[in-house]
């Protein structure tokens, strides 16, 4: 026995009790959600860092229990360990303690560590002896569980092992003063544990928060749990049941049974007062689910959430490479270079011989940071790749140039409102395909052809129509879970001006508009010319073809396929 007591996956469920629902005394056994977390501590650890665990779950998922369960473990089975939670309310905050006292009461005599006293809030493992001499002699563990409320001062003045942080979207006050105010206080040694676990509660600190897990800029390790991984939300299906089409949606992103869509109608119906919405934030299937939109959406966000659900990860993820051109030049013997960890170029269907393909592109300007660019299949209009990144313009005038050249010359259709150097140096490169728009020329009077696509307030409503119709009509063309995550932040602000939520983006939505925007001056059928036979390629040909120049790829397909 002794042997496994600083095993939490033998400790737990071995000598831990809890109290269920219907007041029976019961061992803590983990369901599915609670040993996602149990397992997800275990891989931190293992690859060598301390477990900063940030979880965003639906609700009654016994996260907590759990967390709970892993830090009274700690602190009565090793010295030294000082343990803190904190709660949002005060029934909370006891709530959490009575467990932790119950894991004590129910733990088999010889296992029970000497407790110097248990007042309201705070179990001190510790001899209670009041002779000097015999607590020298027989110290005990020295370690405690301390359960507070969430306040500015706690957790400055110690050094702590474990911290549960519970319910952090729903704490009063400065939630980020307060948690640095905590964070200080732990080492950062893998033996310690950190845990905040929440339900969403809008667009406050937890949700930048989760942002920044989720993006891995923060620190945090993200876990989110939905609703669909409790296994006792289910029941039983009623005869001539009938789904309606967003169920069946549903049942085919998440791999959902009958008797799971049975408990979820009854619980809009019954417990979220017939609102989906509330449902959608108390027990979400997606992260994107749980933060309610502020505003009113532009787009259908029932059907983004869908297709969010169901959206590929990139097949490739790089950028184009090339010997550093000289001063003006364009890029040359420039290749495609994978790199899933460093690369901004999402590649979700790799070029095609003879496909015709377009390109839109949304530059960095009126408060964005961001340089962006969206190619579709010109047949079907669906989209093939994506590009996003934060630095300069050269770097996206040559990265775009060798884009379009990659995808078959596409055709480009790059924003010139707040910059025009990407669209003149590509002009200078002799680039071979552009959008056209006609401008008025003030000095002839006359309108004129011009290179590029302007967004003014005359084509942005036509161009963002367009976009919504796509989404609306045929959700599936869109493809990257970047853009749909944009699309679901994209909405109306007071003055009913589709727009980016503060503190979003939405360069992705924008670049996507002008493509499908620039759709009409690019065919729609495959280049007879070029129409290389690739139905005998290799995995190893087609390596081959997508890494070489425009020369290059000629060569391959007569050497090939006869093209």
């Amino acid at each position: 026995m002794a042997g496994n007591l600083r095993e939490p996956g033998h400790y737990i469920p071995t000598y831990l009790k809890i109290r269920t629902k219907t007041g029976k005394i019961v061992a803590l056994r983990p369901k599915p959600a609670q040993q996602m977390l149990l397992d997800l501590v275990e891989r931190e650890r293992a690859a060598g860092r301390p477990p900063r665990i940030l979880i965003l779950k639906a609700r009654q998922l016994g996260l907590s229990t759990i967390t709970e369960g892993m830090m009274f473990h700690d602190s009565v089975t090793r010295k030294l360990v000082q343990t803190l939670i904190v709660a949002h309310r005060d029934d909370s905050t006891t709530k959490l303690f009575r467990m932790n006292k119950l894991f004590f009461d129910y733990l088999p005599p010889k296992l029970q560590p000497m407790c110097k006293h248990s007042n309201a809030k705070e179990l001190v493992f510790e001899n209670p002896t009041r002779d000097p001499g015999e607590k020298r002699r027989r110290p005990g563990l020295m370690s405690s569980i301390r359960c507070v409320t969430a306040n500015d001062g706690m957790g400055r003045s110690e050094t702590l092992n474990n911290v549960h942080l519970s319910e952090f979207a729903f704490w009063k006050g400065n939630k980020n003063e307060i948690l640095s105010g905590v964070m200080q206080a732990v080492p950062p040694e893998r033996n310690t544990l950190v845990v905040i676990e929440s339900t969403a509660n809008g667009y406050n600190e937890f949700k930048d928060l989760w942002d920044g897990a989720a993006a891995g800029t923060n620190g945090w390790t993200p876990l989110f749990i939905a609703w669909f991984h409790e296994a006792e939300y289910r029941m039983e299906v009623a005869e001539g049941t009938v789904w309606d089409e967003e169920e069946q949606a549903l049942m085919a992103a998440y791999g959902l049974e009958p008797e799971q869509m049975a408990w979820r109608r009854w619980c809009i119906r019954t417990n979220c007062h017939g609102d989906k919405r509330v449902f959608q934030q108390e027990y979400p299937s997606t992260p994107e689910e749980a933060f309610l939109f502020s505003g009113t959406p532009f787009f259908d966000n029932e059907k983004l959430l869908l297709r969010l659900a169901a959206a590929p990860e990139p097949v490739d993820v790089g950028s184009f490479v090339y010997p550093e051109p000289e001063a003006g030049e364009a890029p040359t013997d420039w290749r495609w270079a994978s790199d899933r960890r460093a690369g901004f170029v999402r590649i979700f269907t790799p070029p095609e011989p003879g496909v015709p393909y377009v390109i839109g592109g949304d530059t960095a300007g009126e408060g964005s940071d961001k340089f962006t660019a969206w190619v579709v299949d010109n047949r079907t209009g669906q989209q093939a790749a994506e590009m996003e990144f934060t630095f300069s313009e050269l770097l996206y005038a040559r990265q775009i140039y060798c884009l379009g050249l990659y995808y078959n010359q596409a055709l480009l259709a790059v924003e010139i409102n707040f910059s025009t150097y990407p669209q003149r140096k590509l002009e200078e490169w002799n680039y071979p395909n552009f959008y056209v728009r006609e401008k008025f020329d003030t000095y002839t009077r006359k309108a004129v052809k011009s290179f590029g696509f302007q967004t003014t307030p005359q084509t942005r409503p036509v161009i963002l129509a367009g976009l919504h119709a796509v989404v609306e009509e045929t959700v599936e063309l869109v493809v990257s879970r970047s853009t749909l995550r944009q699309m679901l932040h994209f909405v109306y602000n007071e003055k009913r001006r589709p727009e980016a939520e503060e503190g979003e983006h939405d360069d992705l939505v924008m670049a996507a508009a002008i493509c499908h925007f620039a759709r009409s001056q690019q065919r729609m059928s495959m280049d007879s010319d070029d129409g290389a036979d690739t139905s005998n390629w290799t995995e190893d040909m087609w390596e081959d073809y997508r890494a070489a120049d425009e020369a290059g790829k000629r060569r391959l397909r007569k050497l090939w396929s006869g093209k």
